[in-house]
């Protein structure tokens, strides 16, 4: 027979901002999480009340900040009561409609608040318990998301061993060792960083962000240089020495752009403003190249190479440099050649030209033979000797320069014959 809702199913609703008021500040809690744990927990009370839960329906109004229970039982005659849970005497069913007959389901609300004390105040600690878990799981669930990514908080402490961040209500952590060493922030202040981990330690959400990860300045560039944004140009790599030096390798999908000049701008516009960031950090941008000697080369600079022995098997590099360049090759302790291991994945030992006997030749010096405007082609690609050049394919060359393949080929001819004469 068709269930009737008794008159007495209008009865009072447990209001949830007022019983549990605490729920109400947990803002990052999807509707339909928030409802599900809202009813297990008041399910939960329901089934200390009466044994079961199973005839019971509950119905949540997030909105209305409110909760309600409706049990259903079906009409007996009172001499065959067996289950007061489930069952309603016909007499008592009367009472609140004349029309119910035995058989009938009757629905009648169920006050909450007359649980008792107990039960009610361990209902309230078990559903903030309960979303204060789901609040940390749903801001690790968000700041995973955000892994590599840049933020800007504001520090609120500061501490020997870490900066405490705020972040959109969530503390984050900038470890000491995360920090660039001429980093000083006040309480207030603004910082950037990039989140780089994030954990649970205690039950508790541990976000960790850095100033000294290559991903910070990775993420810069992308910031200030459109074309890396776009995807038209790609950093291939980069080593760091926080707050010292730092080297960067670009490469261009686009023959057009100019990769290194691009991330640099226009008179520094666009590399001062990360420089600044990373209180003065010296950059180098360098064209990318697949070629390992060459990107040795490249990778040393500002010192010049006249010449690279590879060990490809081993990952070494033997690099050879005039008197005058040994300690540009090296760096100030030695920064300058640890971060071009870095970036190539080399291990590089510099050497001076007088112990290597193979002499490499200033393309300047072929100036009689060969075009100014083609020895220029040829140094925008980072080509400054005869050995330089020789080390590409021409098929390489041809890819790289504005020089035609018979230009490239004869260019080929008069610096090779350069060194069979020496022979």
């Amino acid at each position: 027979m068709a269930a009737k809702k008794a008159s007495a199913s209008e009865g009072k609703k447990i209001d949830l901002v007022e019983a549990f008021a605490e729920f109400s500040r947990f803002k990052n809690i999807d509707r339909a999480t928030l409802m599900g744990v809202l009813e297990e927990v008041f399910r939960s009370m329901i089934r200390k009340q009466y044994t079961t839960d199973e005839n019971f329906d509950i119905i949540v109004n997030i909105d209305k900040g409110d909760i309600q229970g409706i049990r259903e039982r079906v009409v007996v005659e009172d001499t065959d009561l067996e289950d007061e849970n489930r069952q309603i005497p016909l007499s008592e069913a009367l009472l609140q409609d004349e029309s119910y007959e035995v058989g009938d389901e009757v629905a009648e609300s169920v006050n909450f608040l007359d649980f008792g004390r107990k039960i009610v105040q361990t209902a309230k600690q078990t559903l903030t318990q309960k979303i204060k878990d789901l609040e940390k799981t749903a801001i690790m669930d968000t700041y995973k998301e955000l892994i590599g990514e840049i933020i800007v908080g504001e520090v609120y402490q500061v501490w020997r061993s870490e900066i405490l961040v705020m972040h959109d209500e969530t503390e984050l952590s900038l470890p000491k060792e995360n920090q660039i060493p001429k980093d000083h922030f006040r309480k207030n202040d603004n910082i950037k960083a990039v989140i780089v981990d994030v954990t649970m330690i205690n039950s508790n959400p541990k976000i960790i962000i850095s100033r000294s990860h290559p991903r910070f300045l990775e993420k810069l560039f992308e910031q200030e240089v459109p074309e890396i944004y776009d995807g038209l140009i790609t950093i291939r790599g980069i080593a760091r020495e926080p707050g010292e030096r730092a080297k960067v390798a670009v490469e261009s999908y686009d023959d057009r752009i100019d990769p290194v000049g691009a991330c640099v701008g226009m008179k520094g516009a666009r590399i001062h403003g990360i420089v600044r960031e990373l209180r003065n950090e010296n950059i180098d941008v360098i064209n990318y190249t697949s070629n390992p000697s060459l990107y040795i080369q490249r990778a040393l600079s500002p010192a010049k190479v006249v010449d690279v022995r590879l060990d490809e098997k081993e990952k070494t590099a033997q690099v050879y440099v005039k008197q005058d360049q040994v300690a540009l090759a090296i760096g100030k302790n030695g920064t300058n050649i640890k971060l071009a291991s870095l970036l190539t994945g080399y291990q590089i030992d510099v050497f001076r030209e007088t112990e290597f006997q193979e002499d490499d030749v200033e393309l300047e010096e072929f100036d009689d033979e060969i075009e100014p405007w083609v020895i220029d082609e040829l140094k925008r690609i980072g080509c400054d000797t005869a050995k330089d050049v020789l080390k590409l394919s021409i098929g390489e060359l041809e890819r790289r320069t504005d020089l035609d393949r018979e230009t490239i080929e004869d260019l080929y001819a008069i610096l090779s014959s350069e060194f069979e004469e020496e022979n």
